[in-house]
């Protein structure tokens, strides 16, 4: 309608249709939510203005005498690709006409995140796969995934489909399992971002929480000597990080061994006073064992009090 409209005009005036246009709209540009209600305004900036008008895909308003001034109101954007123009008739009968750029957008229906091929734990050292799936969103030319790790920012995604109809797509992020990822957490977030707009229309997936099995490892990983007196106890710490769970044995200077994980605290150990001697112990679990030597010396002078 608009071209005929405008073609029209000019058979009967005689003089050719211009871009170039004498008005201002407010705004400039326009980003609007897909079934939202939508406004602008056209103002003319000659003093030679004869009528003003609106053609959009969407309705508009007719050619209109005597305005130097002109809303649109659409009371629904329901098209993916409306376009709206402003056109301005002078007295010297020639017409202009200035396009307003509009994107039309939808946030996603929904942002999941979930591992690929493998369900359960990972192993550390493990190369893994996680999908974000980004449900009917619009348009995918403004689309930038961003991809999260206990709150670090580790990647971003962006897409260039020139499409601006909505559509779903997933982006797969690959990354190696470590012993200090047990525990984290793992999400994506789906970002909408705009030119001149300041707050990006963004949609969070629930976040993924990753198990990684590792074998068990000290945090002290030295061997310890202990100085025992007669009239005192010392505790040996055999602690070990893991997953699983590590359990834990002791193996005593006088050759015996004992499985400990049954004990009320299976890393500590207190030995008789009369037994000095190397205790070793050691940790195990599904992924390793590691194991770690105390060396217990009775303390020059000591004797029973």
């Amino acid at each position: 309608m608009l071209f005929f409209v405008l073609i029209a005009l000019s058979a009967c005036s005689g003089q050719p249709v211009t871009s170039s246009c004498p008005v201002e709209m407010s705004p400039t540009t326009a980003v609007v939510r897909f079934g939202d209600p939508f406004s602008a305004n056209c103002s003319s900036l000659s003093n030679q203005t004869e009528g003003m008008g609106w053609e959009s895909t969407l309705g508009g308003t007719p050619l209109t005498h005597g305005f130097t001034f002109l809303p649109l109101k659409i009371d629904s954007v329901t098209d993916w690709t409306v376009n709206a123009q402003c056109f301005l008739n002078t007295l010297d009968e020639n017409q202009c006409f200035k396009i307003l750029p509009i994107t039309v957008y939808k946030t996603p229906d929904s942002v999941s995140v979930h591992q690929v091929d493998q369900k359960g734990p990972i192993v550390s050292g493990q190369l893994y796969y996680l999908q974000c799936d980004v449900e009917n969103v619009a348009p995918m030319r403004h689309l930038s995934v961003y991809w999260y790790q206990g709150n670090q920012l580790v990647e971003k995604h962006k897409v260039g489909d020139p499409d601006p109809i909505p559509a779903s797509k997933s982006f797969t992020q690959g990354m190696r399992a470590h012993s200090d990822d047990n525990g984290t957490k793992i999400w994506c977030e789906a970002q909408l971002n705009f030119p001149g707009v300041p707050n990006a229309y963004t949609v969070r997936s629930e976040p993924h929480e990753l198990i990684v099995l590792y074998p068990p490892f000290f945090m002290d990983p030295a061997n310890e000597t202990h100085e025992i007196r007669a009239d005192s106890k010392t505790t040996l710490n055999c602690t070990a990080t893991g997953n699983p769970s590590p359990s834990y044995s002791w193996h005593f200077p006088d050759n015996t061994q004992m499985n400990w994980s049954q004990h009320k605290h299976p890393a500590f150990l207190t030995p008789d006073n009369d037994v000095p001697g190397t205790y070793k112990c050691t940790a195990s679990n599904t992924q390793g064992t590691t194991s770690k030597y105390f060396t217990v010396i009775k303390a020059k002078g000591s004797h029973p009090g």
